[in-house]
This record gives C-alpha cells, sequence and structure tokens, in this order.
C-alpha cells in the first residue's frame, strides 16, 4: 500500500496528541504551533519541511525520515533521533530546546545546531563530522567515541570532550572553552 503524498501544505495551531497525523510523505510543508507531544511518527518521511513553534518532547520517530528538516523555536526534549532513518538525514535546529535526546551512533553530518540547549544529549558514537554548535549550551552532554572531525565549537559553552576518546582532528575551538577538552584532568585554568 503507497503511503499518502502531501506537499506544499501549511499546518497551523494542530494538537497532534488528540488528532493522528497522517502517516506518508510530507514535501516542502510547513508546522507551525503544532503539539507532536509523545505523538507516534514513525515511519514518516519529511522532505525540505519546517517545523516552528513546536512541541516534540517524546515524539516517537522509529525509521522517520528527516531529510532537509529545520526545526525553529521548537521544544524537542527526550527524542530518540537515534532510530530514525539515517538515509539523507540533514537538519538544522534554530533556538530550539533538546535535552535529553539521543543522537547514538547517528549520521549526522553537518549538522547545524544554532542557539540552542542541549543539555544531557547523548552523541555517543555519532558521526558530526563538519557540524556547528553555534552558541550552543552543552551541558551534561555526553561525546563518547564521537566522530567531532571538523566540527565548530568556537561559540559553544558547557561541554566536555575528552580527545583522547573522540576524533576531533580539524574541530574548531575557542580560546574561551577551550578548557572543556581538559575537564578530565581535573586542572584550575585561570
Amino acid at each position: 500500500m503507497l503511503k499518502p503524498y502531501i506537499e506544499d501544505q501549511v499546518f497551523e495551531n494542530i494538537d497532534y496528541t488528540s488528532l493522528a497525523l497522517t502517516q506518508g510523505d510530507y514535501e516542502n510543508c510547513s508546522f507551525e504551533n503544532c503539539n507532536f507531544s509523545g505523538v507516534n511518527m514513525s515511519s514518516i518521511d519529511f522532505i525540505d519541511c519546517t517545523f516552528t513553534h513546536c512541541n516534540m518532547t517524546m515524539a516517537i520517530v522509529n525509521k522517520t525520515g528527516f531529510k532537509t528538516v529545520i526545526f525553529n523555536k521548537c521544544k524537542i526534549l527526550g527524542m530518540r533521533f537515534d532510530v530514525c532513518n539515517s538515509f539523507l538525514f540533514a537538519i538544522t535546529f534554530n533556538d530550539c530546546v533538546l535535552n535529553h535526546s539521543s543522537f547514538f551512533q547517528l549520521k549526522a553530518k553537518a549538522t547545524q545546531f544554532n542557539t540552542c540547549t542541549l543539555h544531557e544529549v547523548d552523541f555517543t558514537e555519532a558521526d558530526l563530522t563538519s557540524s556547528l554548535f553555534d552558541n550552543c549550551d552543552l551541558a551534561g552532554a555526553t561525546f563518547d567515541r564521537t566522530l567531532l572531525e571538523k566540527v565548530d565549537f568556537r561559540t559553544a559553552r558547557n561541554f566536555a570532550l575528552d580527545p583522547e576518546l573522540n576524533r576531533i582532528k580539524k574541530a574548531k575551538f575557542s580560546i574561551n572553552n577551550v578548557a572543556g577538552l581538559l575537564s578530565k584532568y581535573n586542572i584550575d585554568i585561570s
């Protein structure tokens, strides 16, 4: 059975916790002020879509495709991006809260995190090559065997990562945040 194909639609002020989201492929669609909290979005493909001011807390995204998707000012707590469809995965986050989300083992190259809060986010074994953490708060985020080559951390803060456990070749750091690379040594940098 073919999934419905929905394109060029704007969905505004919809509470998907009480109204089922149509299973299908969404292309060039906008979701504005929608509530997806705890909603099962599994096996849906979003292509060139935008989510603005949406609540996606604990949304279920098993095999969900995010292909050139932009999240603006969204609340995305505890989302398991690690179970998404990684084929053509491309996401940009602008001014979002992603606390307690997981990118475990996800190939998320060139992902842009702009002015985001990423407390306790799991990036273990993820491939974040050429990603950007611009003005992001990474307090408690886990980087363990993470591919961080060419990642830009220059304006990120509150991160701690071990250069011996992560690949950081050509990653960018500022003088102000280089202490995040040395935190495991428990030294005082003044």
